[in-house]
């Protein structure tokens, strides 16, 4: 078993029977155990954080009017999910390749709570806006080398223009060996979906007058959070 995990012990007794010498009748003292090691699980459990925030007022000034202590910044703003709900479907879906609507039905079973599959895709929709900086970074990067590699997959997408079937799209792939890898998404694979990708990088790397990391369209604490957690968790797989 791996060093790293928690060890839960579980102490079984002897029977009255064991603990009485058969011979001299006298009680048999303990002199050890024989241990075994199992893998084991404990569930996820689910909770609801109730945030209370101080509000504070001077009872002899009321002009002074009433301070409220601010929110914290997250993920969803007003959101029914936690930063570490919306950072675990992640992790399912991308990760482990679990389906949306599945992850709903898995948390309404486990939790009560019913939220959509529409809910859970703003949800990734989200962290993929949060983390567009560091992508931007990352194509960058493989812009500054001599050398990028690229590729493509096709992957079935549903369309609602009445067609009844999947259009073949196709999500390519820019890297180079021991560097970063980024991927776009393609309805086509036509040229001008490298072009249209590499010019845009380029364009963005000679209109940003500072770092790109330095350069947020999100706050960077909770930028930080995400990525924080989504190391963590990666971490724990």
């Amino acid at each position: 078993m791996p060093a790293h995990l928690e060890r839960v012990e579980q102490i079984i007794p002897c029977s009255p029977e064991q603990c009485v010498c058969g011979i001299c009748g006298k009680e048999k003292q303990l002199i050890g155990y024989e241990a075994s090691e199992v893998l084991d699980v404990e569930p996820a459990k689910y909770f609801v954080q109730v945030t209370k925030r101080e509000k504070r007022a001077c009872k002899g000034c009321e002009e002074g009017g009433v301070s409220c202590a601010p929110l914290p910044e997250r993920i969803i703003e007003k959101g029914l999910g936690s930063d570490r709900v919306v950072i675990d479907a992640v992790i399912n879906k991308y990760s482990f390749h679990l389906p949306l609507y599945r992850q709903s039905l898995i948390l309404e079973r486990e939790s009560g709570l019913h939220l959509s599959r529409a809910t859970l895709n703003g949800w990734m929709m989200r962290v993929g806006e949060m983390l567009t900086p560091i992508v931007t970074t990352m194509g960058q990067e493989l812009l500054a080398g001599s050398y990028i590699q690229a590729d493509e997959t096709p992957v079935a997408v549903q369309m609602h223009d009445g067609r009844g079937k999947n259009h073949q799209a196709y999500l390519w792939q820019y890297g180079r060996p021991g560097g970063s890898t980024v991927f776009e998404f393609r309805l086509g694979r036509d040229r001008e979906g490298p072009k249209q990708f590499l010019g845009t990088l380029k364009e963005s790397s000679k209109a940003m007058d500072t770092p790109p990391t330095t350069r947020w369209v999100v706050p960077k604490s909770c930028l930080r959070r995400v990525g924080r957690m989504l190391a963590g968790n990666l971490s724990k797989q």
